[in-house]
Order: C-alpha cells, then structure tokens, then sequence
C-alpha cells in the first residue's frame, strides 16, 4: 500500500501515522459507513436526547413556544455539525491518526453542546452550547485545510473556501454570544443562514467527490438513531403502565400506536433507493437541507410519546389534545418531509404521489380522538404502508388476444 492510500478503512487493517489527504473516488467499489463515524453518530445521540428531554419538560408545562422554538435552533446546531462532517468524510476520509484525533475533538465538541443544551433552554444562556459548537466547527476547518495541501486547482480553492467560511462564521457566533443579552434574537437568524451558505460558496467553482451510496447511508443511519429515540419513549410508556396500572388502559394505547408510528417511519423512509437520485449537488443540497425537517420530527416524535405519557399519567399541565399534537404533529411534519425531499422522486402516478400528503392530514385530524388520538394515527401510518406496497405492486402484463 502507498503512502496516499487510505488506510484503516476495513476492520482488519492498520491505521497509518500519516497519509497525504487526497480527494476520494465518488465511484468507489464497497463504500460503507466507518466504525469511527458509527462512534460519531452515538455521540450525537447525547445531544439530541438532552434536546428532546427539554423539549418535553417544556411541553409537559405547557411552554410551548420557548420550548419549540429551543429545539428547533438545539437541533439545528447538532443537525449541521453532523451534516458537515458526514459530507466532508465522504469525499476525504483517510482514518489516519491526524483524522481520527480530528474527529475526535468533533466528538468532544458535540458532548460540550450536550452539556450546555440544558442552561440554553432554560435559561438562554448559550454560552456553553455555542462554545462545543466551535470546538467542532474549528477541528472541522482545520480538516479542511488538510484537504487543502492534499488538492490542486479548483479542488483546493473549494477547501480553502470551506475552511474561511467556518473559521468566519464561528467568530461571529462567539461575538454574538459575548454581547448583550438582547442581541442575540437579532443575530442567531442571520448567522445561520450564514452557516447554510458556506457550502454553496464553497462548492460554487467545484463539487467536493462525496460518494452517493456512501451519504444514503450514513443519512439512513442517521434517521435510524433519532427514530430510535421514539422506541425509547414507548419502552418509557410500557414501564410507566407496568408502574402506574390506574392508567393501563391508556398507556398501552399509547406505547403500541407510538411503536406502530415508528415501525411505519421506517418503513416509508426506506422505501426507495435514494442514492440514484443523488446525482448532482443541486440535489443533494435540497435533499440534505430537507433532512433538517426529516431528522428534527423524527426525534420529536419520541419527545410528544413521553409528553402523551405525562398527560395521562397526570403529571403535565396541558390538555389531552395538546399531548395528542405534540405525537401527530411531528408525525405528520415527518410525513410531508420524507414525501417532498426524499421519496416523491420514485413515485409514480397521483395516486402514488398523495399517499403521505393524505395520511400527514389524516394524522392531524387523528389528533382531536382524545385519548386514542396515538393509536388512531398510528393506524393511519400502517394503512398507509399498505396503501404504498399495493400501488407499488407489480402490473401483470395484459394478455394479447390471438389474432391468428
């Protein structure tokens, strides 16, 4: 193996001290997710579960705007930090030692913002958040400008793009978190915006060579884990009926409708082969930024099973239909997301076409059958995969008659 040879990418192979960072092959044979970056994403989980934990603390006191609003730009942050890398891996990863100890001060960036979510929901201090933010945003430009040394012409421009931008925008956010209290309401929409441009700037003279099977994957993996979060909430649903039986014949509806929503959110997401969209960055951008929407309602749906579990075990301050939304409506964000970014591309055919638009609208109206409002929209979600599979069905070919 040469010295420009990524190393370590297999399970029985060594990890070299150094190799020279060059673009990967977007064509490259048996590409797959890394143990390192499986270790990345566990590290995410943290952070997403201690979003989704304030979120329900926020909802069960009937705070919802602050509470949505928190999660939403929490979110965010793990979100883009996780894109950035994952797109970045894609097209230069060596899994040599200088990589590996990068991401690994990604990792420990991401459990800094983990531990600074709880103070920025309740109290908007964004202090620490911000500062686990930066440590990622700064090891990842530092990526970059390995990538840099490692290409030529458009290719390192591209980098070099990459890395100012980050470098720039992060010192913004550390001016915005020093001033004024009041400032911030001001600031945090023009940086993120800030933050979505770099890579159309970046990638404006070149595409970086991601690899489209390669972020199918870690994306599927991905929506894996924050749907993992809502089987949590229903194993939580379960324990809290064994604890609480008074409220058995309401808990157990609401454990089995979750698991049923989470079952079918599997199921509609990957359904189609994405990847042989991914075949232009135009499209992958709009695919990767809708996935904001996919991945935030996914976990969300896990956040709204607790508050449902609250509600009726009588210890949230919000009505029965309030905690029925708090379940349907992220389902149904989950519906028209999955259906405009990811799988109305292999659709055939209106009736096709309006399966999940319908069943999103049927799930909200699920929301007003008071304590079955959970296992009425899970209903919906299983008739919907239903309603997929049949009108994807195979056409029998139509028998010619026999002319002679």
């Amino acid at each position: 193996m040469s010295d420009d040879t990524p190393a370590g990418l297999g399970h029985g192979r060594t990890v070299k001290p150094l190799v020279r960072m060059r673009a990967r092959r977007p064509d490259e044979k048996h590409r797959a997710a890394t143990p390192l970056e499986l270790l990345f994403d566990l590290c995410f989980v943290v952070a997403a579960g201690q979003a989704g934990a304030r979120l329900v603390h926020a909802l069960a006191e009937g705070d919802t705007g602050h509470g949505v609003t928190g999660y939403l730009l929490v979110f965010f942050a793990i979100w883009w930090a996780w894109v950035n890398f994952t797109w970045f891996a894609s097209a230069y990863d060596t899994d040599d030692v200088p990589y590996r100890l990068a991401t690994l001060v990604q990792m420990a960036g991401v459990l800094v913002l983990a531990a600074g979510i709880p103070r920025a929901f309740d109290e908007g201090d964004y202090k620490v958040a911000i500062t686990g933010y930066v440590i990622m945003r700064v090891a990842l430009a530092a990526q970059w400008l390995r990538a840099a040394r490692g290409e030529r012409g458009a290719g390192r421009t591209a980098a070099l793009r990459y890395a100012a931008g980050f470098v720039l925008v992060q010192a913004g956010w550390v001016v915005l978190v020093l001033l004024p209290h009041g400032a911030w309401a001001w600031g945090v929409g023009p940086l993120i915006v800030a933050e979505i441009a770099v890579p159309a700037f970046a990638e404006h003279s070149r595409r970086t060579p991601w690899h489209p099977h390669h972020i199918a994957e870690r994306y599927g993996l991905f929506t894996i884990i924050m749907l993992g979060e809502s089987v949590a909430a229903a194993t939580v649903a379960v324990r809290s009926a064994l604890d609480d039986s008074t409220a058995l014949d309401e808990l157990l509806p609401i454990a089995a409708g979750g698991l049923v929503i989470v079952f079918a959110a599997f199921w509609i997401y990957f359904a189609v082969p994405i990847h042989a969209y991914l075949v232009s960055s135009r499209q992958a951008f709009a695919w990767g930024l809708g996935h904001y929407v996919i991945l935030g309602s996914a976990a969300a749906i896990g956040a709204g099973i607790e508050v449902a579990v609250e509600q009726a075990t009588h210890h949230a301050h919000l009505s029965t239909l309030a905690a029925s939304c708090a379940v349907t409506v992220p389902t149904a964000l989950f519906l028209l997301s999955t259906w405009a970014a990811h799988s109305r591309h292999f659709k055939t055919g209106i009736a096709q076409q309006l399966v999940l638009p319908a069943t999103a609208l049927l799930v909200l109206a699920a929301s007003f059958a008071g304590h079955w409002a959970v296992p009425l929209a899970a209903l919906v979600t299983a008739c919907a995969v239903a309603a997929g599979l049949w009108l994807a069905r195979p056409k029998a070919p139509v028998a010619r008659a026999d002319t002679g």
